[in-house]
């Protein structure tokens, strides 16, 4: 783990609980940031937090439902009041409703845009003031391929992650004035629950379309997120890290 004898840099993770999320974390919290874990059900938060802390680690449990936009921002202001800092925002939080775009319903649209888009506006509007104070900023966006390349069956998250990759290039000019970066990761396949119950050949199909010819892992993203937040990374700003093994270089 880091040590420095300068205050740990507090990172806020969203979506922390599970999957990308929970290995973004436990990186982070490896590389010696004081991670504020935030999800939606507390139980799992206090699961990793004492993983965490067993590692060596620092870390706090912040129950956040990123789609209520008023409790969101709310949150985020009180993370930054309790820890006098918000150095690290990254918008993991997101879910999916997927349907042919002619029989998906405006509920579903909905739902995906808000969660998956709107939350990491309003959460970026609230962190930006405590990283402008200090005048230091690592904003991360967790996008996906389908908002790069488009997915059949997923306009509304398509959009949502598409819409995530203007937004942070925006953030990116507004900001970049004041020692803040802002960043997308973009992963392809990744080994989560959802691809584990895959029929086997419907991964040896996936896994062709790869140059890697493998999955990603959780890990392989929280790398990528690890260095976009770092403090060396000050000079990348508004750009998209797709890590999917190859899948959309063509």
């Amino acid at each position: 783990m880091t040590q420095s004898s300068e205050p740990r840099r507090v990172a806020l993770v969203t979506g922390a609980s599970r999957g990308i999320g929970r290995s973004i974390a436990l990186r982070l919290a490896r590389d010696g940031r004081h991670v504020v874990l935030a999800a939606r059900s507390e139980g799992p938060l206090n699961d990793l937090k004492h993983q965490i802390e067993q590692s060596g680690g620092a870390a706090s449990v912040a129950v956040i439902d990123v789609s209520d936009m008023k409790a969101l921002a709310a949150s985020v202001d009180r993370v930054a009041a309790d820890h006098g800092r918000l150095d690290i925002l990254v918008n993991n939080a997101g879910i999916t409703k997927d349907n042919l775009a002619l029989r998906m319903s405006d509920e579903d649209w909905d739902a995906v845009i808000t969660t998956n888009l709107s939350s990491a506006f309003v959460a970026i509007r609230a962190a930006a003031r405590p990283m402008m104070k200090n005048r230091f900023g690592r904003i991360v966006n967790i996008a996906s391929t389908s908002g790069v390349v488009g997915n059949a069956g997923q306009a509304n998250y398509a959009a949502a992650k598409a819409g995530l990759l203007g937004l942070t290039k925006t953030i990116a000019r507004e900001l970049g004035g004041k020692g803040i970066t802002a960043n997308v990761v973009a992963p392809g396949f990744i080994e989560t629950d959802m691809t584990h119950n895959l029929p086997q050949q419907v991964k040896d199909q996936l896994q062709g379309m790869l140059a890697v010819k493998r999955l990603g892992t959780p890990e392989d993203i929280a790398a990528a997120v690890a260095y976009v937040t770092s403090d060396e990374a000050g000079y990348l700003t508004g750009q998209t890290i797709v890590v999917d093994g190859g899948m959309t270089m063509c």
